[in-house]
């Protein structure tokens, strides 16, 4: 196992500077924490920490290479992953004032299965996600590696990127954080469905751009 410590080192650097970077993922996160209850919150990080072992799993039976190998299935992923952004977007945008703020006893409250199915799907589905773990697995990782050092290396991604989002969670869920963002959170709700609005046309804009362009997706 020794001989794998400098390759694990190098997984876990790149692996956190991406899952710290802002994207679906932080801005689904963020509106959580602060439009629900903790507890939802937590739900919705649990969920994109299950999530990172989907793309695992598939990296790791090499049906990866061959989403990024092939033009249709890339591109479907690409659509159905901009929808989905879409669609949390327009339920964003049409956010009113005083509708953000949720009492955790309220009737309004998001269902646990839905809190968590939340952030599961806008992982799942974001091909940024797909073409990271695809590249992670190919370029930085050595075939020679064992599988199971494979999947623990995958593990610890998905424990990680649970526990930060957890972290993201806890902390945007202060009540002096709920209280900051009490009288204009109906605006910040709007500007996170901007945001993944954004998002989603960068991914369909890109996929235009790779039907007129290259025949494969582009690598990271």
């Amino acid at each position: 196992m020794s001989a794998y410590w400098a390759e694990f080192a190098t997984v876990a650097i790149v692996h956190l500077l991406a899952v710290a970077s802002p994207g679906p993922d932080f801005a689904i996160m963020l509106r959580q924490a602060l439009c629900q209850s903790r507890r939802n919150a937590l739900l919705t990080a649990v969920g994109i920490g299950l999530a990172i072992l989907v793309h695992v799993t598939y990296s790791l039976l090499g049906i990866g290479l061959l989403i990024q190998q092939s033009l249709t299935l890339f591109t479907i992923l690409k659509v159905i992953g901009a929808l989905y952004l879409t669609w949390i977007a327009i339920q964003c945008l049409r956010s009113r004032a005083g509708g953000v703020h949720v009492d955790t006893h309220g009737v309004k409250t998001q269902s646990g299965p839905a809190a968590f199915r939340l952030g599961f799907l806008t992982n799942t589905l974001n091909p940024k996600a797909t073409l990271f773990f695809v590249s992670l697995f190919s370029v930085v990782i050595s075939p020679g590696t064992p599988v199971a050092v494979q999947a623990g290396y995958g593990l610890y991604m998905a424990i990680v990127t649970g526990l930060w989002f957890a972290g993201v969670a806890v902390f945007f869920t202060l009540p002096r954080m709920r209280r900051a963002f009490d009288r204009f959170g109906h605006w910040l709700d709007r500007l996170m469905g901007g945001v993944l609005l954004v998002l989603a046309g960068q991914l369909l804009f890109s996929t235009i751009s790779g039907d007129s362009g290259d025949s494969t997706p582009a690598r990271n």
